[in-house]
């Protein structure tokens, strides 16, 4: 019978103190494990910053390179053989993940919550601390997938919200105006359309309902679809909303008109008669003011400011962009729908 071959151990100089931290981790683990059959998540990230940390101050006052964090995969995967995650790859996570996150109460309080997926994202995909910080509320607020976590990161949610030019802060009181303004960015991604360079209002308007459930996820939470081209009679006369919502949160109708071009002032008076009638035929007494939202394609924010300068409802202008729309001239090289018909036959 051969002889049983021992497993080779990787050549590198364990520094002083290597063994003891192989122990305390390994009893952690053993601790982590227990408490992880109630509170799996939790637990586990609050391990892995643990670890990180460990490692973060080993390397920074003792002075360990990079090789030990191999040695540890190593060790530890052989010990843990069931837990996947002490890959050196994850172990190089867990020391960032410590480093991103110096503050322990910050951990336990906020990032603990947030799967260790999610927490992976946000070290790869954002490196200001505030910025990364807000994302992280917002993931436990709105309860993100971590793709949709993703897609808020690369269409820049952070850097659009609160930038739509509103009257907020005039027409409403504190701290409604606050958390309206907050909900109200610019621009708008409506990456899930495509349309082409001669669409109409309607087209847009179809478009986003026939997209419903990508366009609330855009607008952001608390936002409950009523209608679309609300109809609403003044004085024997009959008018229509493109959009009607209400907002949960804010506890007010919000009417969203769009506009496939420039914004004009005059967008403005339309959308002040609407939150009247609004107000008027629609609101509870319970209710809060109504608030409008002018989405155009483009705009001058010095023209759009001064058309809300003094106007009395509150309202709120911003733009969308389509950044899946094919480029025009691609746009004009393929064939139209007769063209598509006589190439395949049809009516023949």
């Amino acid at each position: 019978m051969a002889a049983k071959q021992k497993v080779k151990q990787p050549a590198t100089q364990l520094p002083n103190g290597y063994a003891e931290l192989l122990e305390s981790l390994k009893e952690r683990i053993r601790q982590a494990q227990v408490h992880a059959a109630l509170s799996v998540n939790r637990e586990l990230v609050l391990l892995y910053w643990r670890i990180g940390k460990e490692i973060l101050q080993r390397q920074e006052q003792e002075g360990w390179g990079a090789k030990v964090i191999d040695r540890l995969a190593l060790d530890l995967g052989r010990e843990f053989p069931e837990m996947k995650s002490f890959s050196t790859r994850n172990l190089k996570y867990m020391r960032a993940f410590a480093e991103a996150w110096p503050d322990e109460p910050i951990v336990q309080q906020l990032v603990a919550q947030i799967p260790w997926g999610h927490n992976v994202r946000l070290l790869d995909y954002v490196k200001d601390p505030a910025e990364r910080l807000w994302y992280a509320q917002q993931t436990i607020e709105h309860g993100w997938s971590r793709n949709v976590l993703v897609h808020q990161i690369e269409s820049k949610l952070y850097q659009r919200q609160g930038k739509a030019i509103t009257n907020f802060e005039r027409t409403l009181p504190v701290p409604q105006s606050d958390l309206a303004r907050a909900l109200i960015k610019d621009p708008y991604v409506f990456d899930f359309l495509t349309l082409g360079p001669q669409a109409q209002e309607r087209d847009l308007e179809r478009a986003l309902l026939n997209h419903l459930r990508d366009f609330l996820l855009e607008l952001g939470k608390g936002f409950a679809f009523v209608g679309s081209q609300y109809r609403l009679e003044v004085g024997g006369e009959e008018f229509y909303i493109d959009l009607l919502f209400y907002h949960l949160r804010l506890r007010c109708f919000v009417v969203i008109e769009l506009k496939i071009g420039e914004f004009k002032p005059e967008y403005a008076g339309k959308m002040n008669f609407y939150l009247s009638a609004v107000d008027e035929l629609l609101r509870h007494p319970d209710d809060r003011p109504s608030i409008g939202l002018i989405l155009c394609k483009s705009q001058n924010r010095l023209v759009a400011e001064y058309a809300l300068r003094d106007v009395s409802k509150p309202m709120g202008v911003a733009t969308y962009r389509l950044t899946g729309a094919l480029p025009a001239d691609l746009q004009d090289s393929l064939p139209s729908i007769e063209e598509l018909k006589k190439e395949l036959g049809y009516g023949r």
